[in-house]
């Protein structure tokens, strides 16, 4: 997948998110769940446009690790909608699923760029032509 649709898809999940956190119920333990999971995974697509402005491979990397880290924590937060009562299994699946294949993809990047760096190819790591560096 390339750095375009990837953006768009990581966007698309952050939007996804909160239009099922403005469905919810209103009270302290959703408040709470929901603020944890919107920030999450508002961050998954916040991190990828970071890490695509990497300077290297080793900055890349340790930015994609952040999305990974990102990702599965809504993972986890979504679970815990579900497990608390808060909302239906098939309310969130989707996004569940979405968010287990951008943690897949994106540990398969860094696998990608570590074993570029390993074979001392960290200097192939193209810049964004958007990027002002």
């Amino acid at each position: 997948m390339d750095e375009h649709t990837f953006k768009a898809r990581t966007k698309k999940f952050g939007l996804a998110v909160i239009h099922l956190i403005e469905t919810l119920p209103r009270n302290r333990t959703s408040d709470v769940i929901c603020r944890q999971l919107l920030r999450s995974a508002t961050s998954v697509g916040a991190n990828y446009r970071a890490a695509c402005r990497g300077r290297s491979g080793s900055d890349m990397v340790a930015k994609l690790g952040i999305v990974e880290e990102e990702a599965d924590e809504s993972i986890y937060w979504l679970e815990l909608l579900v497990d608390s009562n808060l909302v239906p299994p098939e309310q969130v699946n989707l996004l569940a699923k979405e968010a287990d294949e951008i943690v897949a993809m994106t540990v398969a990047s860094i696998k990608t760029l570590r074993n570029r760096k390993q074979s001392g190819v960290d200097h192939l790591v193209i810049q964004s032509p958007k990027s002002k560096i």
